[in-house]
């Protein structure tokens, strides 16, 4: 087969969809009024702006006033979690909830504010990268200010038991976030019904650019605001809004919310091709995550003897772009937090190879994968004096 090129690493980002551009082109052109302006040009922009609200409120079904604009998910994040516990800690609560393997934008926070003298309770998750609404209820205390989990993982595709938790924190009257970046798009999410209070989202993983990003914002719940300056975002985030992002993301999850069940289908036949592939050609390889919970095109497998790293220069060679691990620590050299929260010892966990399928991959792109992926294992394996070094155990154990 020749070489083609593959991107399988829609977790990382995504690429802008034509309708998405479409979206965008006449706010970096003739609509570039600033929205708080009054003369007509600013009205103009106000309007579509507005339209933009509407349609990320319909998608999640919440209400417009409940949506807030941002530059990623990352500020949402800190937006929902620094403004909960500050709101928090003026009635005494200074108690956070939050898992062991979330992303980092909401972990670095967490750890920021426990040196603000903040206590934070990280659940455990299972070996399959899940956890129960149970272990969210009993860890809730009088003080506790917020439970903060993610929707999906990054990693590992997870998707964790979502409106469970939201009734259980409903029901103690605690406020629930959730950092669904890696989910919205890919599963329906209905705010109201699974009782999800703040909800963190991001355009670049649904095929809108990056730099924008949403904050749903319950009405009712009363959290600090995060920036300070301007009166844009009904004086909740300061900074003048980046239009053209924004329509180009109202456009993305619009087109996404209509077409969950059909793109889940057509992901999740890849996804499942791909690692029923996978495990039946190369031995010594596992999934990470639970099989069942998982995100439709998302998948991460982890290969003993071999180092990441290296497998990802080799697969790029042939025109495969993948991961091995979150692209937001793609530079470190430590094993992914998440493999090692499910307990994967560190040799094995730095053998991982995560591949996210997007709209434009085929099943031709998992044949394509499937042929070059084993060699490149065997071609890793060969120079590993781990592999050697296990194929030795094996050898004694089969003797003895």
């Amino acid at each position: 087969m020749e070489k083609r090129f593959v991107y399988a690493d829609h977790s990382a980002t995504t690429p802008i969809s034509k309708p998405v551009l479409n979206a965008m082109l006449p706010y970096l052109t003739e609509g570039y009024g600033n929205p708080s302006s009054i003369y007509s040009k600013g009205r103009e922009a106000k309007k579509a702006l507005e339209s933009a609200r509407e349609q990320v409120a319909e998608a999640l079904h919440a209400k417009p006033s409940e949506i807030y604009f941002t530059s990623c998910g990352t500020e949402s994040d800190n937006w929902a979690i620094k403004g909960a516990a500050a709101a928090g800690a003026r009635k005494g609560k200074r108690h956070l909830i939050t898992t062991n393997f979330e992303h980092h934008a909401v972990l670095h926070t967490m750890q920021m504010l426990e040196k603000e003298g903040f206590e934070v309770t990280y659940l455990p998750v299972d070996s399959q990268g899940l956890i129960t609404a149970a272990q969210v209820r009993e860890a809730i205390r009088p003080d506790t200010a917020l439970v903060s989990i993610m929707y999906a993982n990054n990693e590992i595709g997870t998707i964790l038991p979502i409106p469970e938790i939201g009734a259980v924190c409903r029901e103690a009257r605690v406020p629930f976030h959730t950092d669904a970046v890696q989910a919205v798009g890919q599963v329906a999410i209905d705010v109201g019904v699974q009782q999800i209070d703040m909800l963190s989202l991001s355009g670049h993983k649904l095929n809108a650019p990056k730099g924008v990003g949403v904050l749903y914002l319950r009405s009712g719940l009363a959290i600090d605001t995060f920036m300070h300056g301007g009166a844009q975002e009904r004086g909740r985030r300061a900074g003048t809004e980046n239009l053209a992002s924004i329509m180009g993301l109202a456009a993305a999850i619009t087109i996404a919310s209509f077409q969950i069940e059909e793109r889940a289908a057509r992901r999740t036949a890849m996804r499942d091709r791909l690692i029923d592939g996978i495990l039946a050609q190369i031995p010594r390889c596992r999934l990470n995550g639970s099989r069942e919970h998982r995100l439709p095109g998302s998948l991460n497998i982890s290969f003993e003897g071999i180092e990441g790293e290296s497998l990802l220069l080799l697969l790029d060679m042939k025109g495969i772009c993948a991961s091995s691990g979150s692209a937001c620590t793609s530079g470190s050299l430590d094993p992914s937090h998440v493999l090692l929260a499910i307990g994967l010892p560190h040799e094995i966990a730095h053998g991982s190879l995560r591949l996210s399928l997007g709209d434009e991959n085929t099943m031709e792109d998992v044949e394509y994968i499937l042929e070059i992926l084993p060699p490149i294992i065997e071609r890793l394996r060969s120079m590993s004096p781990v592999w050697e070094k296990l194929m030795a155990e094996q050898r004694a154990q089969s003797v003895g």
